[in-house]
């Protein structure tokens, strides 16, 4: 084991938005140990700070479902991969076609900017404005995630309806149970491909890489690393790209086996 890819909310950020002081011990015991800790989270930039507390330096992170690449320590965007105003307008439509209800919000690499009609509880919190979808505007800010939610059904519903219209145009995912929200980046910007290229510049083989996650835009990552774990109540999907299915976030399911594997790699 030389390096941890992690996902964070549902695998190692609980559901009240923190981490456990025994999962930020294996996490740390694992980099004292040499064993470099990647961030890989569906997460904006500027979602990473809550962590710091547990986790002290969050080194490079990799956010956006693998749209940016983010030093933490120098607070600087390294990389960012954007969609194309006109992809952005051509994936709006075409959403919008087979479901008008759909509503919108686009992450760019300043913010987030919501529809009208789109505001959740967290955007409330962070005081954010609802505004007119201006694809020219949004596009100069660079888009690095646009998401589409309607009022009602469920991910696997919504993104079932729209993925053949979009394939080849955008990367679909969603990452949030319980919302009907599906998330799109630019054509091949995945969560493993970003991870595959800075496990590279590490000079860490994917056989040497352990990485944990819970949700469909985990997939990629999962299958990629040389060893896996789909954490809780995985979708089916999540399940099949893992080698191991561990318990809850709430149980500290992921310290439970860096822990071993800590004990392992010392005898």
């Amino acid at each position: 084991m030389r390096l941890i890819a992690t996902d964070l909310d549902g695998t190692i950020v609980r559901h009240d938005g923190t981490v456990s002081p025994r999962t930020a011990a294996a996490l740390n015991d694992a980099r004292a140990a040499g064993v470099a800790l990647v961030l890989v989270t569906g997460r904006p930039t500027r979602w990473l700070a809550g962590l710091r507390e547990a986790l002290g330096s969050l080194g490079t992170a990799i956010c956006s479902n693998g749209a940016v690449v983010y030093d933490d320590d120098a607070g600087r965007v390294l990389e960012a991969s954007v969609l194309p105003v006109g992809d952005l307008v051509a994936a709006r439509e075409r959403v919008l076609t087979l479901a008008p209800d759909a509503v919108f919000a686009a992450e760019t690499v300043a913010g987030l900017h919501l529809e009208r009609g789109f505001a959740s509880s967290r955007a409330e919190r962070e005081g954010l404005a609802e505004e007119p979808f201006d694809a020219e505007a949004l596009a100069a800010e660079g888009v690095v995630k646009l998401l589409a939610r309607r009022p009602g059904g469920t991910c696997t519903e919504f993104e079932r309806l729209v993925a053949p219209a979009l394939d080849g145009l955008v990367a679909l995912t969603h990452s949030a149970p319980g919302v009907p929200l599906i998330e799109m980046a630019a054509p091949g910007v995945d969560k493993a491909v970003t991870l595959a290229r800075h496990a590279a510049r590490l000079g860490v083989d994917p056989a040497d890489v352990v990485a944990f996650g819970d949700m469909p835009n985990d997939v990629g990552m999962l299958s990629w690393a040389g060893r896996s774990y789909a954490v809780g109540d995985s979708q089916p999907r999540v399940v099949r790209a893992a080698d191991h299915v561990i318990g809850t976030v709430e149980e500290d399911s992921v310290a439970r086996v860096l822990e071993s594997l800590l004990a392992v790699d010392r005898a």
